[in-house]
């Protein structure tokens, strides 16, 4: 690893840490990052409560608090790799459950030889549909770009969209004696909710030459190609996507957003900061006590990179730091007792933004996969290239208000 040149007195705890491999090792070295970041913090804040700002110790601050988020970003990359692997995605998945039909897949991808018209899965128009084995690889290696995935209700539908049926609690009641009447109450009134798939396209490319010489795995490379693009593309759309041909965001739907009146259970509620620009830990206790309590079991933080670290100088009223670095493999960094997921679309922290959403994902986000990866070889348009161009139909948005609550950073 290339190291940078430090001012005298800096603590260097990038050190030789790992970045990858061995998920005991990174946090062993997260954990005593974490620890001389409280030392130096504490130091800080001794420093300001005398009246003195020395500015290298701030800058000390700084450097340990921004490597202890590298460290733990890549403590999260691989315990999203462990959860995908146990998903089937990694790499001791099992082979292909359609060994016959994945070989005329890779035979048509290469050779145009195939007539997809004879073949299962085929698509009328010319398309190919990806096995399903290859089709589940793509879906869970994308896990691991695309923290949405991981946290949010997945459907797989068949048809052109998925409808959800909300009650609005309507129902009436009343008490009565054994031999009073019974007059009609109330009905519970029903309320729906549509969720269109938008369709996402990936277009790699590889020349009719390397496709005949070179022993590669085809369905890997396309695997490796595809992943990338669908996963930053979904990402985007999760959080900020306006619903025309695409997913409508999950930050959309907060109070004062462009679809604060679409669902019929309202809007996501907001809690203020209590600052005009920065995050108090005081909003941070009242942004999870604000949730109810039949939904915090499974409530997580959703946030990025930035907002961690501003949230890592902050103190409960004990005098403990309320971030908390993972300590067991395969487990996320907290706040407050709470799992943290990082995801890089969320706004930092700025006044009126949202830094941070706290809920049950599983339960407050809905994404809607149609079945089926389709992939059309094009050996014309581009030649010698032989363009795969791939795609996949993706909807999602707002599942239940009730169980999310956004942190806006507000006075």
């Amino acid at each position: 690893m290339k190291h940078h040149s430090v001012p005298r007195g800096i603590v260097r705890v990038r050190a030789e840490a790992p970045l990858s491999g061995d998920v005991q090792a990174l946090m062993e070295s997260l954990n005593k990052a974490f620890a001389d970041f409280k030392t130096e913090h504490t130091k800080q804040l001794e420093e300001v409560k005398k009246g003195n700002h020395d500015a290298l110790q701030a800058l000390k601050v700084e450097r340990i608090n921004a490597d202890i988020g590298t460290l733990q970003k890549a403590v999260d990359t691989l315990n999203t790799q462990i959860a995908s692997a146990q998903m089937g995605g990694g790499a001791g998945a099992k082979g292909p459950k359609d060994p016959e039909y994945t070989n005329a897949f890779s035979q048509h991808m290469k050779r145009g030889d195939v007539n997809a018209a004879m073949t299962k899965g085929e698509a009328t128009d010319g398309g190919f549909l990806a096995p399903i084995e290859w089709d589940r690889t793509i879906t869970n290696r994308m896990v691991l770009v695309s923290p949405m995935r991981g946290i949010a209700s997945v459907q797989k539908i068949s048809g052109a969209g998925y409808r959800k049926l909300f009650n609005s609690r309507g129902a009436g009641s009343g008490w009565v004696g054994e031999t009073d009447p019974r007059p009609e109450t109330d009905t519970p009134k029903l309320a729906s909710l549509d969720y269109i798939p938008g369709e996402i396209y990936a277009n790699p490319a590889a020349t009719q030459q390397l496709l005949d010489d070179a022993e590669i795995d085809l369905e890997a490379w396309l695997a490796e190609e595809v992943e990338g693009e669908f996963a930053l593309q979904e990402g985007i759309a999760f959080l900020t996507g306006n619903g025309v041909n695409k997913p409508t965001g999950l930050l959309t739907y907060v109070a004062g957003r462009t679809n604060a009146t679409k669902h019929p259970w309202g809007a996501i509620q907001t809690v203020n900061t209590g600052s005009a620009a920065a995050i108090t830990s005081d909003s941070l206790i009242d942004l999870t006590t604000a949730l109810p309590g039949e939904y915090t079991a499974n409530a997580r933080f959703l946030m990025n990179r930035s907002t961690q670290g501003a949230i890592r100088k902050l103190k409960d009223g004990n005098g403990n730091y309320l971030w908390q670095p993972s300590f067991v493999a395969g487990q996320p960094a907290t706040v407050a007792g709470y799992p943290v997921t990082e995801m890089p679309g969320m706004p930092d922290v700025a006044a009126n933004s949202v830094a941070a959403v706290f809920g049950d994902f599983k339960r407050g986000y809905q994404i809607v996969d149609r079945t089926g990866v389709r992939v059309l070889r094009d050996p014309f348009t581009n030649k010698p290239y032989v363009h795969f161009y791939t795609t996949k139909r993706v909807g999602g948005g707002l599942l239940n208000p009730d169980v999310l609550k956004a942190l806006k950073v507000a006075a």
